[in-house]
């Protein structure tokens, strides 16, 4: 009963030595060109809302529209994970960092790759932001894909280490690819 662990081994060996195209010409390569994220309130709130992300020639144009906040700036952020199974967004982990900097504003050239600013709502609870950010990515290092978002219920003061202050989860959301047709 030994050789039941050595022919499916070698039968894919076989197979791999027979191939003609390299494997990386085999797998097909996906080439994302959106990813959207949509936002459910945390346990006690009522935010909610969508973010799209779009990938053009010179970076991701973040676009977002959020309700059921507070008047006024709310920090939000790309979170290390994509997880929000916890009742108050903790399990999404801290701000997506994958090159250990510190925490600034989305525009500042060393920055968390996940630091996306602050949005402004009215005073319905209304927010609504596009700018472009051009550390975020796809792909590699940077790939936002899979990861969480975090709105809070305070502003980020784009400066406090290493999450800008802004207070409690208010929503959570996963990002992820949009199909093309």
């Amino acid at each position: 009963m030994k050789t039941k662990g050595i022919i499916l081994p070698a039968l894919l060996a076989i197979m791999a030595l027979s191939c003609k195209q390299p494997i990386q010409e085999v797998v097909e390569v996906t080439k994302v060109e959106k990813a959207v994220c949509e936002l459910h309130p945390t346990e006690g709130n009522e935010t909610s809302g969508m973010i799209s992300f779009t990938k053009t020639d010179s970076g991701i144009v973040v676009n977002a529209e959020v309700n059921g906040l507070t008047p006024g700036k709310h920090g939000f952020h790309i979170h290390q994970y994509g997880d929000c199974s916890s009742p108050d967004g903790t399990s999404a982990g801290g701000h997506f960092n994958p090159h250990d900097v510190d925490h600034a504003g989305p525009h500042d050239e060393v920055r968390h790759v996940g630091d996306l600013g602050n949005l402004d709502a009215d005073s319905t609870g209304y927010a609504k932001l596009e700018y472009l950010d051009t550390k975020i990515t796809f792909e590699g290092q940077n790939s936002i894909i899979g990861r969480g978002v975090i709105v809070h219920a305070g502003e980020d003061d784009l400066t406090s280490q290493p999450t800008g202050a802004a207070g409690a989860r208010v929503a959570c959301g996963v990002i992820g690819i949009v199909q093309e047709n």
